[in-house]
């Protein structure tokens, strides 16, 4: 009996980049900047550097590199690194309606692949990202379920075989194979999620680099099991709790899940942004100003409450306070905006942010789909018993409510700004100019040249 995966995999082997639309390459080019920019900030973010000196312990290497350090090691062990890079600031593109960050896994599987295998062209990377967007969203958007495992690194494990599998040339068997071999090594607890621990971006580092390992696995003649979605044991039965795996199959000849996916304008869970946008908008629309507000509500789907919705605290950790929508909120009020620099000890710290954040309460609403993070209500009351409400269907970054490119480069230029060693005068805007035109480029390994110092 034939499972869904086989599906996927002739999805993979049949993109070309000649029917490919200008709307899907736009997209592509868009969170590949974005991310790399990312990528680029999570270099000196928590932890980033002690990561990179663990890996060289485990063996040197010269397959590629880890962004913002220029260090060298095997592909799989380099696809770790700028995966929990990318995912460490929490401030990495997401597909809503999945519940995954399609780029952290798939974008540096793909560019440890394209230095080790030397001449890949812009067009051949693009083929690869897309489809492996295509992949790891289409496996979220399935699940019925809300997260049981954490999704982005679980699903985001699928679309690195695929984009890597996609540049490799793999046949469509050793695809199916490499699918398996990665479900096998699938890992990623929520747990992690809950306490705010470091360990969240350090599961995207694991499945990127088992993304790596499966598809050379695959390669050099090794196979797993078949009905690795579907079958009894299947990742639908396991990591989710069912799937339409129907409308997953259908799905891959009608959609190209690149351009679904939404911008993270701020350095926090995409479940507070809702909060933050409409906060925010309610703020500019009538002059709120933060000391005379006497509370704010969110109502939200229980997805967000069960993300974000936790108390704030006098002592977190960085991750706990990224995921904190009191705190979030109350940071986004008193500044106008949420930067990278607001998740320090002497921030939380902090008395106005602390009182403001416990004014902040969050509320849940019932929605038929498990992972909705839509819509969000707010109401912001003043001291004087002023009342400001508003509801938001769409959030900020979203493609129904999308940044603009001037914002979107402002967000890359200070992201590269804050790399962990400074990147030589000219790269930054070289670098926007090489990506605009990236189905010019004849070696893709140029793109790491200007991530490194």
């Amino acid at each position: 009996m034939s499972d869904s995966i086989d599906a996927i995999a002739e999805h993979v082997t049949a993109c070309h980049f000649d029917a490919l639309s200008n709307a899907t390459i736009r997209a592509a080019k868009v969170f590949l900047l974005d991310s790399f920019g990312v990528g680029l900030a999570g270099s000196s973010g928590p932890l980033a550097s002690e990561l990179v000196e663990t890996q060289l312990m485990s063996g040197m290497g010269e397959d590629a590199r880890v962004w913002g350090f220029g260090t060298q090691l095997p592909a799989a062990a380099a696809a770790m690194c700028n995966a929990y890079q990318i995912h460490n600031s929490e401030f990495d593109c997401i597909h809503e309606e999945a519940v995954v960050h399609v780029m952290a896994v798939v974008l540096p599987v793909a560019m440890s692949g394209v230095e080790r295998k030397g001449g890949c062209s812009g067009r051949q990377l693009l083929e690869a990202l897309i489809v492996g967007a295509d992949v790891a969203a289409g496996l979220g958007v399935a699940a019925k379920s809300g997260l049981r495992f954490f999704r982005p690194a679980t699903a985001g494990a699928f679309g690195g075989v695929a984009a890597l599998g996609k540049l490799m040339a793999l046949s469509h068997s050793q695809l199916v194979a490499a699918f398996s071999l990665v479900y096998g090594q699938l890992c990623g607890t929520m747990q992690a999620h809950t306490e705010g621990s470091m360990l969240l971006a350090t599961q995207i580092g694991f499945n990127a680099r088992n993304a790596v390992v499966a598809c050379d696995l695959a390669a050099a003649g090794f196979t797993g099991p078949k009905s690795i979605l579907d079958g009894e044991f299947g990742y639908f039965t396991l990591f989710e709790d069912g799937g339409d795996t129907a409308s997953l199959t259908a799905s891959l000849s009608r959609q190209r899940r690149i351009e679904e996916v939404a911008h993270k304008p701020f350095p926090s869970g995409r479940a507070t942004h809702g909060i933050i946008d409409g906060c925010l908008e309610l703020q500019r629309q009538h002059g709120i100003d933060p000391s005379e507000i006497a509370s704010v509500r969110a109502q939200v789907p229980h997805l967000v409450h069960q993300l974000v919705g936790r108390p704030i605290r006098s002592q977190m950790t960085i991750n706990y306070a990224r995921l904190c929508a009191q705190y979030v909120a109350a940071c986004a009020l008193l500044r106008k905006t949420l930067r990278i620099d607001d998740f320090s000890e002497e921030a939380y710290a902090d008395e106005a942010r602390q009182d403001l954040a416990r004014r902040v309460t969050i509320q849940t609403y019932d929605t038929d789909n498990p992972n909705d993070l839509l819509p969000v209500h707010i109401e912001i009351v003043t001291r004087s018993d002023r009342s400001y409400a508003m509801t938001l269907d769409a959030v900020y970054g979203s493609p129904d409510k999308p940044v603009s490119r001037e914002a979107h480069l402002a967000k890359f230029r200070e992201n590269c700004r804050l790399a962990t060693r400074t990147l030589p005068t000219g790269r930054t805007e070289s670098l926007i100019q090489m990506v605009d035109d990236l189905e010019e480029l004849t070696d893709a390994a140029q793109l790491v040249d200007h991530l490194v110092p």
